[in-house]
């Protein structure tokens, strides 16, 4: 990998998740919620942290707990309307990254609205998808992102 590439571990629920990361030699912590415990234990490991948030309330507790970027999650039921208010009102420079439901098809209105970034999920793999089909799906997320910038 790049030297600039950052591995971590999604779906982290834990402290003890973020210590066997560590342990690993993860550097990454994502999660699908903002459990306090869970993000200070990422915090005093070292960790770069990417809680989930479905709200500001979480948004703003989230990036008080030293969050570095915030996992909008499920954006899907969100959307890009959503983003751009929460843009609005989060401190300046805050990187929110729609994940859930997020389609080479729509990443353009996330754009729109502000973000920078996205996380992908089972858009880009399934459990039981072949290799073949992956790369089909991440080509397609590979060209819809070139298209964009």
């Amino acid at each position: 990998m790049p030297a600039d590439c950052l591995i971590g571990a999604g779906t982290v629920l834990t402290p003890e998740q973020v210590e066997q990361v560590k342990v690993a030699g993860g550097q990454v912590i994502v999660m699908p919620h903002s459990d306090p415990k869970v993000l200070r234990a990422a915090k005093a490991a070292g960790l770069f942290l990417s809680p989930g948030v479905a709200t500001p309330t979480e948004a703003f507790a989230a990036l008080a707990e030293g969050a570095d970027v915030l996992k909008m999650f499920p954006a899907e039921q969100m959307g890009p309307a959503v983003v751009k208010a929460w843009l609005a009102v989060l401190p300046a420079g805050t990187l929110l990254a729609p994940v859930g439901g997020i389609t080479p098809d729509n990443m353009q209105a996330f754009i729109d609205a502000g973000v920078k970034g996205f996380g992908l999920g089972s858009g880009l793999f399934k459990p039981g998808m072949t290799p073949e089909q992956v790369a089909v799906n991440a080509k397609a997320y590979v060209a819809a992102w070139k298209a964009l910038r």
